[in-house]
C-alpha cells in the first residue's frame, strides 16, 4: 500500500510540517492490515529530505577541529550554506568535480528540522528539532581556501557534497544528542573518531542562532561541525580519490556510505 494511500502527506517535507502527531500515527498505520514492509536492504533509499530549502552548515563546532585547522574557538557559531542540489542519498556516488583537486572528507551529525520559526528561543529548540540524521560535508579545499577572499560557500557546494542519511531517526528516540559516536571510515580506514559531546555549540543552541538570522523551515538541515582528522590537515594530506567508499556512522543513527567517482 502507498504511503500516500494511508492518508499520510506525499512529501517528507511536508510530513515533518504535520508534527509528532503525524509520526506517531504512521508507527501505528505500519501496522494496518495489507500494509507491506521492506526489508531496508532490499530498496534504495532516497536522501531523507531529498529536497531541503534549505541547508544550513556550521563550521568549526569541535575544539580540537578548530585547533587542526588553525583557527581559534570561535565565540559564535560560523555558518555557511549548501545548495539543495549537492544533497544525494545513501549509496549514491560523491563526484568529485574536475576543477578541484583537494576534496576533503568530514562526517557531521545533521539536525532536521520538523516545527518552523523565527527567533526561537534556546529552550524552546528541542520541539523545533524532528530528529537527526548522518551528514558528509564534503568539501573543495582549494576553493575553500585559496580562492581570492576564501569561497567557503563555493568549495563546498559542490553538486553530490552533502551526502545524508540513511535515516531520521526522531528525537524522542535519541536520549542524548551530545552523547552520540561519531566516524569517518575512508577505504575501511577509521580517519576522524570523537563524539558529539566535543561540540562548541550543541543543536539547541544552534537552532536558536540560526534562526534570529532566517526563518526555519520543515525539512531544513542544520549540518553541526566535523570533529578533528580531515583530510587536508594530515601530513601528508589525504583527498578523495575515484573508487574511495566514504563512511560516516553516528551512534544510535546508522551508517551513511558513499563510493566516489570523478567527474
Amino acid at each position: 500500500m502507498p504511503f500516500t494511500n494511508l492518508g499520510f502527506p506525499p512529501t517528507m517535507r511536508e510530513f515533518l510540517a504535520a508534527g509528532p502527531e503525524a509520526v506517531a500515527q504512521l508507527k501505528q498505520a505500519v501496522n494496518r492490515p495489507g500494509v507491506t514492509v521492506h526489508a531496508a536492504n532490499s530498496v534504495r533509499l532516497r536522501a531523507p529530505v531529498p529536497d531541503p530549502r534549505k541547508v544550513i552548515c556550521v563550521g568549526l563546532n569541535y575544539k580540537d577541529h578548530a585547533k587542526e585547522s588553525g583557527a581559534p574557538i570561535p565565540p559564535e557559531p560560523v555558518l555557511f550554506s549548501k545548495f539543495p542540489t549537492a544533497v544525494i542519498a545513501h549509496g549514491e556516488a560523491i563526484v568529485l568535480p574536475p576543477v578541484s583537486q583537494e576534496v576533503d572528507y568530514e562526517c557531521e551529525l545533521v539536525i532536521v528540522i520538523g516545527r518552523g520559526g523565527k527567533n526561537i528561543k534556546k529552550d524552546h529548540a528541542p520541539s523545533h528539532i524532528a530528529g537527526y540524521t548522518c551528514g558528509h560535508d564534503v568539501s573543495a579545499r582549494d576553493w575553500q581556501l585559496k580562492k581570492p577572499g576564501g569561497q567557503w560557500m563555493a568549495g563546498k557546494t559542490f553538486d553530490t557534497f552533502a551526502p545524508t542519511g540513511p535515516v531520521i531517526v526522531t528525537s524522542d528516540e535519541i536520549a542524548d544528542p551530545l552523547s552520540l559516536s561519531i566516524q569517518l571510515r575512508l577505504n575501511g580506514q577509521i580517519m576522524q573518531q570523537s563524539t558529539t559531546r566535543e561540540m562548541i555549540f550543541d543543536p539547541n543552541t544552534l537552532v536558536a542562532y540560526i534562526s534570529q538570522i532566517i526563518t526555519l523551515e520543515p525539512g531544513d538541515l542544520i549540518f553541526t561541525g566535523t570533529p578533528p582528522g580531515v583530510g587536508f590537515a594530515r601530513k601528508p594530506p589525504v583527498f578523495l580519490k575515484a573508487g574511495d567508499v566514504c563512511e560516516v556512522e553516528i551512534g544510535h543513527i546508522g551508517v551513511l556510505k558513499n563510493p566516489v567517482e570523478q567527474g
